[in-house]
C-alpha cells in the first residue's frame, strides 16, 4: 500500500506579493498604516496640538503691553513667538514619537516581518522616515497655523497685527513645522541605533534638552562657538530669528544632525541582525 504525499510551498510573507518584493509605493502605504494604527501617534499628534493652541492661547491673553507702543516693524515679530512657543514643547513630545516608531517594532518583533518583506532594509527606513516627516510636517504646520488663529484677534485688541499672507510671517511659520518634522526623523534615527524606547528617548531628549544646558555651563569661547550648532539652539532660530545666521543656514545644521542620525542608523541596520 502506497500513500501519496502532497506537496506544500514555501510560506510566503504577508508583504510580498505573487513572489514579488513590495514596491516602494507599497512601502510607504504599509508605513502609513503602521503609523496611524498605534494609539501612542494619535495622542502624540494631538498632544502637539494642543500644546500648541494653549500656549498662544496662554500668552496672547497674559501679555501686558500697557503704555508700550511696539513698532509696527516689530509687531510681526511678537507675533511669531507667540504663534511658535508651543514648538518648544512639541519637540519633545515628537522626539518621542520618531524614537517609538522604530523601537516599538522591535519590542514586538514586528520588524522581522518588515525586514523579510524588504530584505535590503534601507527602504524601509527611507519610507518611514518619508512617512513620519510628512505626517508630523502636517500637524507642525496646523499647530502654528491654528496658534495664530488663536492668538491673532487677541493681540489686535492689544495693538500687535500681521497678516497670515506676510512673507515675514508665513516663512518662519512654515519653518517652525519644518524643524518638528527634522526632529522626529532625528529621533527616528535614535531609536534605530539604540533599538530600545528607553535608549533612544533619553538620547533623542538629551540631545535636545540636556546638551545645550552643558555647552552654557562650559567657561570656555569653543563652549559659547558651538551653542548655534547643537540641534535645538539651530533649530529654535529658523522660526525665532538668530544674529548670527541666515534661517537657511539654521536649516542645513538641522539637517546635518539628522543626516548623522540617519547615516548611524543606515549603518547598523545593514549589519545588525533583526
Amino acid at each position: 500500500m502506497t500513500s501519496t504525499v502532497t506537496p506544500t510551498t514555501p510560506f510566503a510573507p504577508a508583504f510580498v506579493v505573487s513572489g514579488a518584493p513590495l514596491s516602494f509605493a507599497g512601502l510607504l502605504r504599509s508605513e502609513w498604516i503602521k503609523l496611524r494604527t498605534v494609539r501612542s501617534t494619535i495622542w502624540s499628534y494631538a498632544t502637539v496640538i494642543v500644546i500648541s493652541l494653549g500656549m498662544a492661547l496662554l500668552m496672547s491673553s497674559t501679555l501686558n503691553l500697557e503704555g508700550t507702543q511696539v513698532p509696527e516693524s516689530e509687531q510681526g515679530s511678537w507675533i511669531i513667538q507667540v504663534s511658535t512657543f508651543g514648538i518648544i514643547f512639541g519637540q519633545l513630545v515628537v522626539g518621542v514619537l520618531g524614537v517609538l516608531s522604530i523601537s516599538g517594532e522591535y519590542s514586538t518583533g514586528m520588524v522581522r516581518s518588515s525586514l523579510t518583506a524588504v530584505p535590503r532594509r534601507l527602504p524601509m527606513l527611507a519610507a518611514k522616515a518619508i512617512v513620519l516627516f510628512v505626517c508630523t510636517y502636517v500637524v507642525g504646520l496646523v499647530s502654528v497655523v491654528g496658534s495664530y488663529l488663536v492668538a491673532s484677534p487677541i493681540l489686535a485688541g492689544k495693538g500687535l497685527s500681521a497678516s497670515l499672507a506676510d512673507p515675514d510671517l508665513f516663512l518662519p511659520l512654515l519653518g517652525a513645522a519644518l524643524y518638528l518634522s527634522l526632529v522626529a526623523v532625528f529621533a527616528l534615527g535614535m531609536g534605530t541605533i539604540l533599538r530600545s524606547s528607553a535608549g533612544g528617548i533619553a538620547a533623542t531628549l538629551g540631545v535636545i534638552l540636556l546638551l545645550p544646558t552643558v555647552f552654557q555651563l562650559i567657561p570656555a569661547d569653543w563652549a559659547a562657538d558651538l551653542l548655534p550648532y547643537i540641534l535645538s539652539n539651530a533649530g529654535t532660530a529658523i522660526f525665532a530669528g538668530s544674529d548670527s545666521m541666515e534661517p537657511w543656514q539654521n536649516i542645513l545644521i538641522v539637517l546635518g544632525w539628522v543626516a548623522v542620525s540617519l547615516a548611524g542608523a543606515a549603518v547598523l541596520l545593514k549589519r545588525r541582525d533583526a
